[in-house]
């Protein structure tokens, strides 16, 4: 789909004027930026892996996560809430529902989606996920929340391995937060938006990741400043993996999440926000191992092509072994860590947010992504066995080598001893 033209935004009630190209409120572009893991794999943790190799020559610059959904203007659309079991509803959800805004059988939905473009940003609510360590102190964290109740508005609820809360810095928030009403239209045709979060809200993973719901990005920055007390491992700034939505809250057509804009019924409803959370925090942890694996993929591709022109690899056993160790550990992070691919455990106690968190997972690819980086990192270990069973080999003929050596001296003593019995003798 072309790129989105921008348009100005209409006051609630009111059409375009073509002839005033002042209006206060044209989109002003803005660039959407995102922050990249640039590291190769070491032993110890993943994020040891990441900063392993930030030095390293040559490295490509990447843009956030590997996901197709980031830049196809994918439609992935969120079930009503509260969630009813239909027919439909739960044909929608089996046939993974992928669609482009000429797909969009609503009209006010549809022409938000024709008009809404990368350019707008900067005018709606933030919805912002950082992976900034391994994980958090939660106890810790937990305890240091509630002591910030008065300060900051908060009230922590655990929510397994996540923390919720609210969270207002009230220094800040006498600014004026946005430049327009809190009610505007896209178009004439289109539904009413609401654009001010006035509850900024904030999910803490124990994996290692936050999610920001309504900040400024000062406010993010400060928030993140506040809790680097309670990580464990934490990434150099530099390795901060950082996935950037947008969302407003509209009564005019079904929530849905559409070209990294999502759209909610209520943003006072966190248990749905809970849900959209735990999907991208595990985006965005998969998108520190894609770019581990990357690093990884760089470091031996030159191999094979050695091997071809020179018959052997100039790897020595323990850089192979070492190797090795590296991608075991990046699979058991991938995989074994139940946090990152498994449901969440407060689906089973309160499964009409399941639909919800589905949808907002595949719209974000991580079941495809995760079997690419298993793929990836199958042919690397075959790869690295093969060198491995070749320095075996190796290292036997060496030692077959040192055998018939040792043999020969053998035989050469013996045969000197004959001959010294032999002249003794005659004399």
């Amino acid at each position: 789909m072309p790129e989105q033209e921008e348009q100005p935004l209409l006051k609630k009630g009111t059409s375009p004027d073509p002839n005033n190209d002042n209006s206060k409120y044209k989109p002003k572009p803005k660039p959407h930026q995102t922050k990249n893991a640039k590291g190769d794999p070491a032993v110890n943790s993943p994020n040891e892996l990441a900063r392993a190799s930030l030095h390293a020559p040559n490295k490509q610059v990447r843009t956030g996560a590997q996901r197709t959904s980031r830049t196809a203007q994918k439609l992935k659309l969120l079930p009503e809430e509260p969630f009813q079991r239909d027919e439909r509803s739960q044909e929608l959800r089996d046939r993974d529902v992928y669609s482009q805004a000429n797909r969009i059988t609503d009209k006010p939905a549809r022409r938000d989606a024709e008009k809404l473009g990368k350019s707008h940003r900067h005018l709606l609510p933030r919805a912002t996920a950082y992976c900034t360590a391994s994980s958090y102190a939660m106890r810790e964290l937990v305890k240091w929340l509630k002591e910030c109740k008065r300060l900051h508005h908060t009230h922590p609820k655990l929510f397994d391995e996540c923390v919720y809360t609210p969270f207002m810095y009230n220094d800040w928030r006498g600014d004026k937060r946005f430049e327009h009403e809190d009610v505007i239209r896209l178009d004439d045709e289109g539904g009413d938006i609401n654009v001010s979060d006035k509850q900024p809200d904030i999910f803490i993973f124990e994996y290692g990741v936050v999610v920001l719901w309504g900040f400024t990005e000062r406010e993010e920055k400060a928030f993140l400043s506040d809790i680097e007390g309670f990580e464990k491992e934490k990434l150099a700034e530099e390795d901060v993996q950082v996935e950037e939505f947008n969302y407003y809250v509209t009564q005019s057509y079904q929530p849905r999440i559409y070209n990294d804009f999502i759209t909610l019924r209520d943003a006072s409803n966190y248990m749905v926000k809970l849900s959209i959370s735990h999907a991208i925090a595990q985006s965005v942890k998969i998108s520190l191992f894609e770019e581990l694996v990357d690093n990884t993929i760089e470091d031996t591709q030159d191999i094979p092509q050695e091997i071809a022109f020179s018959g052997k690899v100039s790897m020595s056993k323990e850089d192979i072994m070492k190797s090795i160790g590296e991608l075991f550990i990046l699979r058991i992070n991938i995989n074994l860590h139940g946090s990152v691919l498994d449901s969440p455990e407060i689906m089973w106690s309160e499964p009409q947010l399941e639909p919800i968190y589905q949808a907002t997972r595949g719209y974000l690819e991580i079941n495809q992504r995760v079997a690419l980086l298993n793929q990836r990192l199958e042919v690397i270990s075959d790869l690295l066995q093969m060198l491995k069973e070749q320095l075996g080999h190796s290292h036997e003929e060496y030692l077959e080598f040192i055998v018939i050596l040792l043999v020969g001296v053998e035989v050469i003593i013996s045969v000197v001893n004959i001959a010294a019995d032999i002249l003794a003798s005659k004399l």
